[in-house]
């Protein structure tokens, strides 16, 4: 059976779609393509399997609709997957519309958070021929194709299918897989170049991802699309050696950096276990790693135990310092624990990345202010080196969208309103504040202090590229709001 793993090209005014493994979709105005790590494990479990796999991201090698469609059309496979989420679905589901009428032989399957919260809705919208209701997806996938070529009975659960003119389920989708019974993800079949270099979280390029674990062992945050594929209490890993060795294959290929894409990198003894293990076999002095971490995981010692292993990048989920917000989000951590954590990250030598949020139906503009002051400080402080400022978006299927659907705070449910180019609720802060406060955390790292920090911290032409694409970056997420703006006054 020939299956294609496909993302479409979506044109728009507002960027590009910053779609594959991503938690919370966006447009770019200065595109960032992250290596969708679950559908590359799909395409290379169904390739293992004996299926014949053509990787089909026309996002990513920036192709027009049109010459995609084409080439799809010429390819002509017999399943083909598409990964979609809230703010698209609407434009995944006329894309199925023309492909069903272009390729009748085909079939089309939905996967995602988006269809995995609400699998009917895309069964009765479009005329896809299967929903993929699971994040363990890349499994349902094969299993789905083995089914479809006879080489498997039934169909996996987790499947949402037509029979006889009516929408039928397989069941529920199972959670319980050993990762370690994945093949390692085929760089070569799934183009692992194409996001190699277009990616923020790399200093050192090429650069690639890789996932120990499915997908946070918190997995409770309210607001997360994700907690919908993997709740905490599902969380699995796969094992040390089989990580070291994906990475030790990784650093034969020549890549420099790799980033870890696990919702939060495992802590405890697996961690500890992994470092050593990097040091162990001299992977430290061939990569440099970067990871998903919480507020109050790690003692100090664990912090340098990461650094030990030669990691860089280190992403902390913050949200907000309001500590009513954090408790409404469920994050499990109290405002105290936020700078402790950064201290003794930066302490350890690493560089800690904090993502923000603005715009929540409860806060004031106080609120949000003292997120900006905090931000501010701890740049001027040096406790902190990059941030990401969005918008806060209620996706279908998380606890977030059902509290704000029971207390009427929604103001549309037009999924295409929920790509995070304004509030789509209401709040003490009106839009136009919105924006400006996410623009304004954005600039918080804009201090004197912080910048003549950061020229003489440079020291390689790898520094000067990875600072100038840095400011590329800055330049985009303020381009970003400005067209929000003008989309939200058409």
């Amino acid at each position: 059976m020939k299956v294609s793993v496909s993302y479409p090209p979506l044109e728009s005014s507002k960027g590009v779609a910053l779609l594959s493994q991503n938690r919370q979709f966006q447009w770019f105005t200065n595109p960032t393509y992250i290596y969708p790590m679950v559908p590359s494990y799909a395409a290379s479990l169904c390739q293992e399997r004996g299926h014949q796999v053509f990787w089909d991201d026309g996002i990513a090698e920036e192709m027009t609709y049109a010459d995609w469609l084409a080439r799809i059309t010429r390819e002509k496979p017999d399943l083909i997957a598409m990964e979609s989420k809230t703010p698209v679905i609407k434009r995944h589901w006329r894309i199925v519309e023309e492909l069903k009428r272009l390729l009748p032989g085909s079939k089309v399957v939905l996967m995602g958070d988006h269809v995995t919260a609400l699998p009917g809705e895309s069964m009765e919208n479009c005329p896809a021929d299967f929903v993929l209701a699971g994040g363990d997806f890349d499994f349902l996938l094969a299993g789905l194709a083995d089914f479809l070529s006879g080489k498997a009975e039934a169909l996996p659960g987790g499947v949402w299918y037509r029979e006889n003119g009516e929408i039928k389920s397989s069941g529920p989708a199972s959670l319980e897989h050993d990762l370690d019974q994945l093949p390692h993800i085929d760089r070569k079949l799934t183009r692992w170049e194409l996001y190699a270099y277009k990616n923020g979280n790399f200093k050192y390029t090429p650069g690639t991802y890789i996932m120990a674990g499915r997908d946070c062992w918190w997995g409770k945050c309210t607001f997360c699309s994700w907690t919908t594929l993997y709740p905490g209490r599902n969380y699995r890993t796969v094992s040390v050696e089989r990580h070291l060795d994906e990475i030790e294959a990784l650093a034969d290929m020549g890549v420099k950096e790799i980033f870890d894409d696990s919702g939060c990198f495992p802590k405890g003894q697996w961690l500890e276990d992994f470092c050593k293990g990097m040091v162990r076999r001299g992977l430290h002095k061939r990569v440099v790693m970067g990871c998903n971490m919480r507020v109050g995981a790690l003692s100090q010692e664990q912090w340098n135990l990461l650094k030990a292993a030669n990691f860089r990048f280190i992403l902390i989920g913050l949200e907000s310092v309001v500590q009513s917000t954090l408790d409404r989000l469920v994050k499990g951590i109290k405002v105290a624990q936020i700078e402790e954590t950064l201290r003794m990250c930066k302490k350890a030598g690493l560089a800690p990345h904090i993502t923000t949020m603005v715009g929540y139906p409860w806060e004031t503009k106080e609120d949000a202010k003292a997120t900006i002051a905090f931000a501010k400080r701890m740049f001027t402080q040096g406790y902190l080196d990059t941030l990401q400022a969005t918008i806060v978006v209620p996706y279908p299927g998380t606890p977030l969208f059902a509290e704000a659907r029971k207390q009427g705070w929604l103001t549309t449910e037009d999924w295409d309103d929920y790509d995070m180019r304004q509030s789509v609720w209401k709040s003490p802060i009106s839009n136009e504040d919105v924006l400006q406060f996410k623009n304004e955390l954005y600039k918080a790292a804009l201090t004197p202090a912080f910048i003549l920090r950061k020229v003489l911290s440079i020291r390689s032409m790898d520094d000067i590229a990875f600072f100038y694409r840095a400011a590329g970056k800055l330049i985009g997420h303020l381009l970003n709001s400005r067209k929000g703006c003008a989309e939200c006054k058409k």
